[in-house]
């Protein structure tokens, strides 16, 4: 049974607010998202009620961050989270395996990097690091590569005058075509209110699929620049939808 705007807001703070049968009923009414979903995932030697339920783990995170207060569809807002869980449980199931020689390669790598760096006042170079271990520079990159932890999206990657930038910030979206926040939403007359600037940071960012960091350089601006505007531009599009 479809919800009208009013049931699924009331819904929604009612879940919010630890009520677990509006969750339940909010859970229910999109559970057929997550059908449509797995279709994405068939062979890949999963049980499909085993990626039903993590896509239902998806599903429920979704209903718990969900911001009223952004002008986008529920589906929309979920779509990423569920396909996100599913994802994630792909990587740690069949997480990337190290050798014992690289994991100890990539220790002794880090020691001598400590001690040149104390020693040179600052972070050696791969160069300098292979002619003191007296071993090859793609040896050297290998190893630290390997080394490497996943990195949440949601890191802060640097923070100016209070704006701070995170690692999604600085990426684009892995299939445009499959997860597109912005191009479901009914915003071509919103849009065309707003200064000419903030919209053409909203048209880059998320129409065109360009990080921050590419729409800066195209508009000549600073990245932290870029995300002031679009900030600012986002709580100009909430008070336009507010308010129509």
């Amino acid at each position: 049974m479809a919800l009208s705007d009013e049931e699924f807001r009331d819904l929604i703070l009612r879940a919010q607010a630890g009520d677990d049968k509006a969750r339940d009923c909010l859970v229910e009414n999109n559970l057929n998202l997550v059908r449509s979903l797995l279709q994405r995932f068939s062979n890949r030697g999963y049980e499909w009620d085993d990626l039903f339920q993590i896509g239902c783990i998806g599903l429920i995170k979704a209903v718990d961050r969900f911001d009223l207060n952004i002008p986008v569809k529920f589906s929309t807002y979920a779509v990423p989270m569920i396909i996100g869980e599913i994802k994630r449980f792909f990587r740690d199931d069949n997480p990337v395996k190290v050798s014992r020689p690289l994991k100890e390669l990539a220790y002794k790598i880090h020691k001598t990097q400590e001690q040149m760096l104390a020693k040179l006042g600052r972070e050696p170079t791969i160069k300098e690091l292979a002619t003191e271990m007296e071993i090859e520079n793609e040896e050297i990159v290998v190893a630290l590569e390997a080394a490497q932890t996943p990195t949440s999206l949601y890191e802060l990657a640097y923070q100016d005058g209070g704006d701070p930038i995170y690692v999604m910030d600085q990426i684009k979206l892995e299939n445009p075509a499959e997860i597109n926040f912005f191009e479901n939403f009914a915003l071509k007359e919103v849009l065309e209110k707003l200064p000419d600037k903030e919209r053409n940071v909203i048209q880059l960012r998320f129409f065109s699929d360009k990080t921050q960091s590419e729409v800066a350089g195209m508009i000549g601006l600073s990245q932290v620049q870029v995300s002031r505007i679009e900030k600012q531009a986002l709580k100009i599009i909430r008070c336009y939808m507010a308010t129509s």
